[in-house]
C-alpha cells in the first residue's frame, strides 16, 4: 500500500507544469554513430596516486583510547577524503625512525599536513623537514602537492616566516562561516579553479566553511613578513579557514553538512588528487602494499573522542 501510494506521489509531482527547460540525456540512436574507441592511458599522468598524511602526536581523544607516550593518530576522516578524490594513503607516522619516514615520501604522490594543536618539538622538526622535502621534490621537477589544514598550514607559516611566533590568536571556535575572496584573484592553476561558479558564489555568502581555531595571521601581517609575502598568495580570508573534511566529521552539530558545504570538500579532494597524478614518482607495487593504512584498523571514539568519529592509532 506505501509502494502504491509513493508511485501515484511521484507520478503527481512529475506531471505538474513547470516553467524549467527540459533537461534531455544525449540520444545515442537518433543519429549513425560508429562504435566509441576508448582512448588509451596518458603515460604521463598516474592513475593510481599515492597521498601520505603524517600523523599527530596523542590519540585524538585526550588519552582516553590510547595514553602511551609514543602513541600518535590520524584522523579517519582524513583517509576518507583523500580515497573520495580517488587515491589511496600511506600513514606518516611522525615517530618514526626517519629513514623509514623519509622511505614513505619516495612512495607517495603527495602529503597532507593535518590538524591538531602541537607546535613544538619532534612533530614540528618532521614538518619542517617534509616540507623542505617537498619543496625540493618541486624544484626539481616533480610536481608534488601538500595540502596544509588547520595546524599543519599555522606550522607551514611558522616555517616559511622564519618565526615562531609569527601566529596571531583568533576566537574561531565551532564557527561555521562564508570566505572573503580576494577582489580581482585569478584563481588558474588553485584549489578554486574548478569550483563551480554557483558553489564559489555561495561560499562568498553561505556558511559553507567550518572555523575551529585559536591561532592564524591576519592581512597585516602577512604583508609585513617577507618571507610569507614572496611564498604565498592569499586567496581567501576569514576569521580562519579550516575543515576541509567536514563530509566525514560528526562531532559537532555546527560542522556544515549541507551539498554545497560535502561539494567543497570535494572539489579540494579532487584537487589534491589531480595534482598528485601529475606526480612522476611510480613507486613498487610491493612497497606501496606493504605500507597502506588498510593494515591498520581504525578506533571508533565517537563517545571518548574531542569530535573525530573514527581514528587511526599508532604506537
Amino acid at each position: 500500500m506505501l509502494s502504491y501510494f509513493w508511485i501515484l506521489l511521484l507520478f503527481g509531482l512529475n506531471s505538474s507544469p513547470t516553467t524549467a527547460a527540459p533537461i534531455v540525456l544525449p540520444c545515442w540512436d537518433c543519429t549513425p554513430r560508429k562504435v566509441p574507441v576508448c582512448p588509451p592511458p596518458d603515460p604521463k599522468v598516474n592513475y593510481r596516486p599515492i597521498i601520505g598524511i603524517l600523523s599527530h602526536p596523542g590519540d585524538g581523544a585526550s588519552g582516553r583510547l590510547n595514553n602511551a607516550t609514543n602513541a600518535s593518530y590520524i584522523a579517519a576522516s582524513y583517509v576518507k577524503f583523500v580515497e573520495s578524490g580517488g587515491a589511496r594513503v600511506i600513514p606518516l607516522i611522525y615517530n618514526e625512525p626517519p629513514e623509514i619516514l623519509h622511505k614513505k615520501l619516495k612512495m607517495v604522490n603527495g602529503v597532507v599536513l593535518p590538524g591538531g594543536s602541537t607546535k613544538r618539538g619532534v612533530h614540528f622538526e618532521v614538518v619542517e623537514s617534509i616540507f623542505k622535502s617537498v619543496v625540493l621534490k618541486n624544484d626539481g621537477g616533480d610536481h608534488f602537492p601538500l595540502l596544509a589544514i588547520c595546524l599543519g598550514f599555522e606550522l607551514l607559516a611558522m616555517i616559511v616566516a622564519k618565526d615562531r611566533s609569527i601566529l596571531e590568536e583568533f576566537n574561531a571556535k565551532d564557527d561555521p562561516s562564508p570566505l572573503h575572496f580576494m577582489r580581482n584573484s585569478n584563481i588558474q592553476g588553485t584549489v578554486f579553479e574548478r569550483f563551480p561558479p554557483l558553489l564559489l558564489k555561495k561560499l562568498a555568502v553561505d556558511c559553507l566553511v567550518m572555523e575551529h581555531h585559536r591561532h592564524g595571521i591576519s592581512p597585516e601581517r602577512f604583508r609585513k613578513n617577507k618571507n610569507l609575502k614572496s611564498f604565498f598568495k592569499i586567496l581567501t580570508t576569514s576569521t580562519c579557514k579550516d575543515n576541509k573534511k567536514n563530509a566525514f566529521e560528526w562531532g559537532s552539530p555546527k560542522i556544515p553538512h549541507s551539498e554545497d558545504a560535502v561539494q567543497v570538500t570535494q572539489n579540494v579532494a579532487n584537487f589534491l588528487v589531480r595534482e598528485a597524478r601529475k606526480s612522476a614518482n611510480r613507486p613498487s607495487v610491493g612497497d606501496v602494499l606493504d605500507n597502506l593504512i588498510y593494515k591498520y584498523k581504525p578506533t571508533y571514539c565517537g563517545k571518548a573522542g574531542r569530535g573525530f568519529d573514527q581514528v587511526y592509532i599508532f604506537s
